[in-house]
């Protein structure tokens, strides 16, 4: 994966375009686990309205342990790919959580999509900053972004209204 692909003026290292491979492909299998499963059902409707699924004989737990353990491979999964890129050490997490938080809230409370073209502006948004010579300004650019997007929608992007929030 050393090397580089041109495509008209701009140059990709060929890592990244495995990088992005691998975030398409990864984003797909969620959806479809969550959209086209029985598994992703169940665990749709216990977000929405536990109790029910309790009384139907299901139990919640051991679907939200699945989904835990699933966060967690994709999290260790993240960080094989971007181990060659940035330095690791222990406190690496901390680098992106401030982003990732700004992600959630941008996308909005339950939406798949909604979470993933805000995390599409965000990097949009921080590439440009630094693209521009403005690389310290690049967090307080997607904090900008974040309260522009909550000014215009208090739920988010595609945030879904959820009676039980309110």
């Amino acid at each position: 994966l050393t090397g580089q692909v041109f495509v008209g003026d701009f140059v990709y290292s060929r890592y990244r375009l495995f990088q992005i491979a691998v975030a398409i492909a990864v984003v797909a299998a969620v959806w479809v686990l969550l959209n086209r499963t029985a598994f992703g059902r169940i665990v749709r409707a216990g977000i929405q309205d536990p109790d029910i699924l309790g009384a139907m004989g299901i139990s919640l737990r051991p679907y939200l342990s699945a989904v835990a353990g699933i966060g967690m491979g994709l999290a260790g999964l993240a960080g094989v790919l971007m181990a060659p890129i940035y330095p690791v050490h222990p406190a690496m997490g901390a680098e992106i959580l401030t982003a990732a938080f700004v992600v959630v809230v941008i996308g909005g409370l339950g939406s798949f999509w909604g979470v993933v073209v805000a995390a599409l502006l965000v990097g949009l948004v921080k590439g440009f900053m630094i693209a521009i010579g403005q690389s310290a300004m690049s967090m307080a650019a997607i904090y900008l972004l974040m309260f522009i997007v909550l000014l215009l929608r208090p739920r988010g992007l595609m945030g879904e209204r959820i009676l039980r929030f309110e």
